[in-house]
């Protein structure tokens, strides 16, 4: 499984760089807010950061401007997803721009059926949302099962699966078992995905053995 990081901070896009698990960024038009900087530069920043897909998602919700947004952010860097938005637009947009040889992120995933479509279309990536989904009480870890059995049965289909809106360390987990490709998490989420207390336990317990040894490796 890739580790996405979802996040438009740059700095805490490089520390996660250094950890050498950091596989790709995806970003959308709330955090781009939330880095109170042009859109532009911060997702141009971050494709120098990082080496694979870096998500940049379109503000346009008709196809022709879609097309048009799409190509100019694909213009920022090659390694540069186009997001779009699971509507009739978007996937026309996205059988355009994939047909013109760029990656596409199709978002705000929440059925099988949708992401079948999406598939059919040409995406890259398709993101489902699984927390969304936990929030009105539904199982969105089912859908993450049911695209990977779908998309299983049809070799054609080269869709990667985007685990997304996840909101807790077992969301990972659980999306791996499912087979998601990919799964895109907050900063915070991916590096808690290290934290267990038997292994702060044993540590401790490992060094004040080897203390009482009175040795030194070096």
């Amino acid at each position: 499984m890739q580790f996405f990081v979802d996040t438009a901070d740059v700095g805490e896009i490089k520390a996660l760089t250094e950890t050498g698990m950091l596989d790709g960024v995806t970003t959308n038009p709330s955090l781009i807010m939330k880095a109170g900087r042009p859109m532009l530069d911060v997702i141009a920043e971050i494709a120098e950061l990082v080496d694979g897909p870096v998500s940049a998602e379109v503000t346009a919700t008709e196809v022709d401007k879609m097309i048009a947004e799409g190509k100019k952010l694909a213009a920022i860097a090659p390694n540069i997803a186009v997001k779009l938005p699971l509507t009739w637009d978007g996937l026309k947009a996205c059988r355009a721009l994939t047909g013109d040889g760029h990656m596409v992120n199709v978002t705000l995933c929440f059925s099988a059926a949708q992401a079948l479509l999406a598939a059919k279309a040409g995406a890259t990536f398709i993101s489902p949302f699984i927390g969304r989904l936990d929030d009105m009480g539904l199982d969105g870890m089912k859908l993450i099962e049911d695209i990977r059995a779908i998309y299983d049965n049809y070799e054609d289909l080269q869709t990667e699966i985007l685990a997304a809106s996840i909101r807790t360390v077992n969301h990972v987990q659980q999306a791996a078992i499912a087979g998601a490709d990919v799964a895109t998490v907050p900063p915070s989420i991916l590096t808690k995905l290290i934290d267990h207390p038997l292994t702060d336990k044993g540590l401790a317990q490992f060094l004040a053995d080897w203390e009482k040894t009175g040795q030194s490796i070096l």
